[in-house]
């Protein structure tokens, strides 16, 4: 069954992308959800239209993206921890400490666009990627000082 979809599905494609599927995938799971819609004529029609106020959205997404990216880029965030005296943290430092601190300085980001791979568990510097957009992502530097 051809559908189109109306968001980007992960391992599917993009929005406006014309896509065969199951029929049973496309009946219960697409549509269902409102992700597609069939492929017929008068929709794949209405899609162009879309696509393009989409292809809007995403730059305009982008540049706010991007300026954000900037200013944490200038941004250097501290983070007060307990810690013992061989340096280590009586607890770690997670994404959800450092989105703390971030809103502590005004500056709003989920804790799950902050990709932290492993639990921060000694004093010093970090550099913390921020997934700020498919596209842009941030270094974000985080000092983790003793309390």
């Amino acid at each position: 069954m051809k559908v189109i979809l109306k968001t980007d599905v992960e391992r599917l494609g993009k929005v406006g992308d014309v896509v065969t599927v199951a029929p049973g995938y496309a009946r219960n799971y697409l549509l269902a959800r409102d992700l597609a819609f069939e492929a017929t004529d008068q929709n794949l029609a209405r899609i162009e239209v879309e696509k393009k106020r989409y292809a809007k959205l995403q730059a305009k997404a982008r540049k706010e993206a991007e300026a954000l990216a900037a200013k944490l880029a200038t941004l250097s965030l501290t983070i007060r921890q307990a810690a013992g005296e061989s340096d280590k943290l009586f607890g770690t430092v997670t994404n959800m400490d450092i989105a703390a601190a971030l809103e502590k300085e005004g500056i709003a980001i989920d804790k799950r666009q902050i990709t932290v791979e492993e639990p921060i568990r000694t004093l010093g510097i970090y550099t913390v990627p921020v997934k700020l957009n498919p596209e842009v992502t941030a270094a974000l530097k985080v000092w983790v000082v003793r309390e």
